[in-house]
Order: C-alpha cells, then structure tokens, then sequence
C-alpha cells in the first residue's frame, strides 16, 4: 500500500529540463513500459525497430511521421503507433513535444547508425 499519492506530471512542465533537441527524457514507467519526452525540430534519420513498437503522443506543435508509402500529422492531444519493422522519419517542421511510450531499451534511432542516436535516457 502506498502511503503518499502519486505525483501528477504535466509534461509542459518538464520541457525546460530536457538536454535539447532529440534527447529523450525519462518522465516514468508504466510497468515495463518507459514513458520518454522529447522537444524535436527538423527531420529525423528514417528508421525502424526490430523488437519494439512505438507510440508518438503529440503533447504541443505539429508531427508528421513519414513512411516509405506516405505520411500522417498529428496534432497536439493525437497519438500515433508505428509497429516494430516499419520504417518511419519524424518530421517536425517547428519545435514539437511529444510523449514516446516504448520499452525502455529502445533505442531513438532503432537500427541506424546516426549522430542523433541516444542509447539510454536519464529521469527528469
């Protein structure tokens, strides 16, 4: 039994503790599942995972999640899930905020070598 509550996390909140552009940030876990915030801007490095499916939760801006054989855009409050395989590109045309939900080793980059790679994520 818990003896205190449980915090509430607003992720606008946390934005101003990320490390920049394309650095996921640890905010919790959901069982196994790691809940990741990252701010984003421009073109990511096309991509997929393997072993992983990954949620894309638009919490403020503008995403568009490009794949070989088109695109979506998602708005602030919709969310998106690219199943393991797929290869996809995260697009932001401006700064974007987003919630990735995934297993925690999932790496931003999934198979591809980049400078944007990030293999591990830190709490905020």
């Amino acid at each position: 039994m818990m003896s205190a509550l449980p915090p509430v996390i607003d992720p606008l909140d946390k934005q101003q503790a990320l490390a920049g552009l394309w650095h996921p940030a640890l905010l919790g876990m959901v069982n196994s599942t790691a809940i990741k915030l990252a701010r984003i801007q421009g073109e990511f490095v096309w991509h997929s995972h393997e072993h992983e499916d990954e949620m894309f939760l638009v919490v403020q801006g503008r995403l568009r999640l490009e794949f070989r054989d088109g695109a979506r855009v998602l708005e602030a409050g919709q969310f998106l899930i690219v199943p393991r395989g797929v290869e996809h590109r995260p697009v932001a045309e401006k700064e974007c905020l987003i919630l990735l939900i995934e297993p925690l080793e999932t790496v931003n980059t999934g198979n591809t070598e980049s400078e944007l790679r990030r293999d591990g994520v830190l709490p905020i």
